[in-house]
């Protein structure tokens, strides 16, 4: 997690709706400052300037984004096929639920001058790795079977990527069932078949009619 200055929210939180709004390049460190309700010198007392507002803001979504994928992670074990649908499922949730700092993240991180980009990227190829270290778990172990791993892998992000710009949380569909079907949807990339549950065995004795 980076560490950000005490005092910092308000001024993340007004740079995010400007953003949103207008696109960074549109967005002046004045509109910032009034949005957020700060003087100029106050707002230069926590960050040089808009760059390194973007910047914070950029790692602040990453942090969220790990966070919830940590924690997905940790409840799914070791198997590939569940640690995957982990990875899908919290990408999904992030996407839906952070919209609005999942699209800064995809659309604005290219503005950041190359001092800030090079951590940025490293933390970006870790949430690939995420995909990546399930996907190749799977394809070793012999439960994905597609012959174009890295392909599905670029598809699998780029949908999950796609939800927050189109999904609508009062829509006909609801997020845990968007969560199912992207799943499902990974899972087909992959050429990898959920296991049906065996038909439930009895062990109990029978009881057989009695020969007279």
């Amino acid at each position: 997690m980076v560490a950000r200055p005490a005092g910092h929210q308000a001024l993340l939180d007004a740079a995010s709706a400007e953003f949103a709004a207008r696109g960074y390049y549109a967005t002046s460190i004045r509109d910032i400052a009034a949005r957020a309700g700060v003087s100029l010198s106050a707002l230069y007392h926590y960050y040089t300037g808009k760059q390194t507002l973007l910047a914070a803001l950029l790692n602040e979504g990453m942090d969220a984004y790990f966070a919830l994928c940590e924690d997905a992670l940790a409840q799914a074990g070791r198997d590939p096929a569940g640690r995957l649908a982990a990875v899908v499922g919290a990408t999904v949730r992030y996407r839906a639920e952070r919209s609005i700092a999942s699209l800064i993240l995809i659309n604005e991180a290219r503005a950041l001058p190359e001092s800030l980009a090079s951590a940025y990227r490293n933390r970006e190829r870790r949430a690939t790795d995420l995909f990546r270290s399930a996907i190749d778990a799977g394809i070793a172990s012999g439960i994905f079977t597609t012959p174009y791993p890295d392909d599905a892998r670029r598809t699998i992000i780029a949908a999950c990527n796609a939800v927050a710009q189109w999904y609508d949380p009062d829509g006909p569909v609801s997020l845990d069932v968007l969560v199912e079907r992207y799943v499902s949807l990974a899972y087909t990339l992959l050429g990898y078949r959920r296991r049906t549950p065996l038909a439930r065995t009895s062990t109990a004795p029978v009881n057989r009619p009695r020969a007279d």
